[in-house]
């Protein structure tokens, strides 16, 4: 099996800024307003999930990302809250995908890596929500580039695909600090190389800072994104350290963020994913996200 095809990955980079990629089935194809949505580990700890979800509400979000419902009991929980409250749950981040990667060589890490997206996607169906996110692959001291890339192909398009589009549920490839896709260009031959509606890009705004611009980014992927993260922080460049900061108050271009997202026409949900306080916090966070929304710096710059 060719690990990485140079041709493949040529014609993609060629075809990027070409209007024809493949259509999500979630509504990306004409521009329009994004919708507000949270990760569910921000709202506070104390309360049940049925009382998240209605303070999600109340302080103005629209969606949510819930996290992998293990347990069946715990799936009807997060399904019943939704349906109780009004609020979407609009996908699901997986949680296997770190503590056991696809890109493992150990066929039994690979084996409960599957199991946790099954888990997931069927998760997804149940909630209504149409995207899983996933981290495809981590490169360690142990795994090389070249397996990772190989390896977490294979498992998605034999073991993963099958099922998402029975489901109908989308897969959506996010970058991270795993060492793994690390270009646009890149990422956009991966998740090209499947060559299906059924995967596609989760853009997380703030984890490419490090080594990139999110606007060039969300310009290359173009309608590959089906959703889209956003945080934010500070990078210290004389003492070589960063600081995670609440959105604006970092060094994400707000304002240039949300001209490429309209450029590349995306209307789908924006969650943030940032640290979690009270009622008063979380206004503030939606306060933040209506301005990214409407083209403006989230905060005032002081």
């Amino acid at each position: 099996m060719t690990l990485i095809d140079r041709r493949a990955f040529l014609e993609s980079a060629a075809m990027l800024s070409a209007a024809g990629t493949i259509a999500t089935r979630s509504g990306l194809a004409a521009a329009g307003t994004p919708k507000k949505s949270l990760y569910m580990e921000m709202l506070p700890k104390q309360m049940t999930t049925l009382e998240k979800f209605k303070l999600a509400v109340d302080v103005g979000f629209e969606g949510i990302e819930v996290p992998t419902a293990d347990s069946p009991k715990q799936a009807e929980e997060f399904r019943e809250a939704s349906a109780k409250s009004g609020l979407k749950i609009q996908s699901v981040m997986n949680q296997a995908h770190w503590e056991f990667p696809l890109s493992s060589p150990d066929p039994e890490v690979v084996k409960k890596s599957v199991a946790g997206m099954e888990t997931s996607i069927r998760n997804a169906k149940m909630f209504g929500a149409d995207v899983v996110l996933l981290v495809p692959a981590v490169v360690d001291a142990k795994t090389m580039y070249r397996d990772a890339y190989g390896r977490s192909q294979k498992i998605i398009r034999e073991r993963l695909l099958p099922l998402a589009q029975e489901q109908k549920i989308i897969i959506g490839i996010e970058e991270v600090w795993n060492k793994f896709l690390l270009s646009p260009l890149e990422f956009a031959a991966y998740v090209d190389s499947f060559q299906s509606p059924w995967v596609q890009a989760y853009f997380d705004v703030g984890n490419i800072l490090l080594y990139g611009y999110p606007q060039d980014w969300i310009r290359t992927l173009g309608k590959r994104i089906v959703k889209v993260h956003v945080k934010d922080f500070h990078m210290d460049q004389k003492e070589e350290r960063f600081y995670w900061r609440n959105l604006g108050e970092g060094d994400v271009d707000w304002p240039e963020v949300r001209k490429a997202l309209g450029e590349i026409g995306y209307s789908g949900y924006i969650s943030a994913e940032i640290d979690g306080g009270d009622r008063a916090y979380l206004k503030d966070v939606v306060g933040r996200l209506d301005r990214i929304i409407a083209g403006k710096a989230p905060v005032a710059k002081m």
